[in-house]
């Protein structure tokens, strides 16, 4: 691996509209035009984004082809893509999440392992294990889809199977629960998946974590790309926009030599 090698990962949000794929696509082209304009060379987009996140209504589209397009995406705009759609086996459907060498070529397809809410649960089946990390450009990758990333499992997994940076494509909705007596403390809101969550597992792995996220109304954005430092180097706000993040592998390396979780990790 060379010293200067640094990867320009961006992540990019919009709001999508349900079962209107066409009009799903037309938004991704502009957003990963603009991550490319930006210099970008891997974009992540949001969870069943083609579709609209519905998932009793998104399986009922064609995954292959909404698949195809993602590549020919990919290879348009010379960038690699990781994006999500439903991969239908047999009667099983699964929300996947594909990531998109900038050849069209799909160099890794997983499922989601933990799904969310009882929509989720009634019309599609979970993962029965993570996926395993890929090499491209000198470095591993992972990837996962939304809910994935909130269990601490997922990403010490694909950190212990040597990935460097964890792209996840997300559909997170708005929730703000709490006991209002008790003061902030006891307030939860989801906009934390961002803010706390993904820099915690990006801190407690040693790797680099893109989280690109639907916005608009009923979703949370705050799409985000956080630092093995555990820190957030950019975080959006609700409002449709792509940013990029340069990521120097040494700086990666660097990062696990200060905090030594995964190689103090007992094995067996």
């Amino acid at each position: 691996m060379s010293d200067d090698l640094t990867h320009a990962i961006a992540v990019a949000q919009a709001a999508a509209v349900v079962d209107d794929v066409d009009q799903n696509l037309a938004t991704l082209t502009g957003l990963v035009a603009e991550a490319a304009q930006q210099g970008a060379d891997v974009v992540v987009t949001p969870e069943l984004f083609a579709t609209g996140y519905a998932p009793d209504r998104a399986w009922r589209h064609d995954g292959e082809a909404i698949r195809a397009a993602l590549a020919a995406l990919a290879r348009e705009h010379r960038i690699a893509l990781a994006a999500s759609s439903v991969d239908s086996v047999g009667d099983a459907h699964h929300i996947a999440a594909s990531l998109f060498s900038p050849d069209g070529e799909e160099l890794s397809r997983v499922h989601k392992r933990h799904l969310f809410g009882g929509v989720e649960q009634q019309w599609m089946t979970p993962a029965e294990a993570y996926g395993e990390p890929v090499e491209w450009r000198e470095t591993s990758w992972g990837v996962g889809v939304c809910y994935d990333v909130e269990f601490p499992e997922f990403a010490r997994s694909l950190s212990i199977a040597g990935a460097d940076i964890l792209l996840v494509p997300t559909a997170v909705p708005t929730a703000e629960e709490g006991i209002e007596a008790l003061g902030d403390a006891w307030h939860y809101s989801a906009t934390q998946i961002s803010t706390l969550q993904v820099p915690a597992r990006a801190l407690e792995n040693g790797v680099v974590i893109a989280y690109a996220n639907q916005c608009g109304e009923g979703f949370t954005g705050r799409s985000c790309i956080a630092t093995p430092f555990g820190h957030n180097a950019v975080l959006l706000g609700d409002e449709p926009g792509v940013a990029v993040v340069r990521v120097p592998v040494t700086a990666i390396e660097r990062a696990r030599s200060i905090n030594t979780y995964v190689a103090d990790l007992p094995r067996g």
